[in-house]
């Protein structure tokens, strides 16, 4: 999730393509937050929207709009991974998972619920 967030924040400064068509909206309060697609309600699209759920382009957004502005704000790569860092190991992860690093990720699964 760390990976999701980092690639998001290259694609915000232009550094990497946006392939996927993320779409950045200015939001004065909570700073550029990202929109997700919209799909109609046809079994085809239905289909693509539980795909886009599990990929890249369906969980970036979410976890970027959770993120605080001034993490968002950051100008250099070194300085939004210092912040986001410092961010994430304020959420606990224990007891850990037997087999992962003791990498306090609880973020992202608190986000998802």
């Amino acid at each position: 999730d760390r990976y999701c967030l980092i690639h998001t924040w290259k694609i915000h400064e232009k550094i990497v393509p946006n392939d996927g068509g993320l779409d950045f909206v200015k939001n004065e309060r909570l700073g550029d937050q990202l929109r997700t697609p919209r799909y109609n309600r046809h079994w085809a699209d239905l289909k693509r929207a539980n795909q886009l759920g599990i990929s890249f382009w369906g969980i970036a957004p979410s976890l970027w709009n959770k993120l605080p502005p001034e993490i968002i704000k950051c100008e250099t790569l070194a300085g939004f991974k210092s912040s986001l860092g410092s961010f994430l190991s304020r959420f606990h992860d224990w007891p850990p998972t037997r087999g992962y690093p003791t990498v306090p990720d609880s973020f992202s699964a608190a986000l998802r619920k």
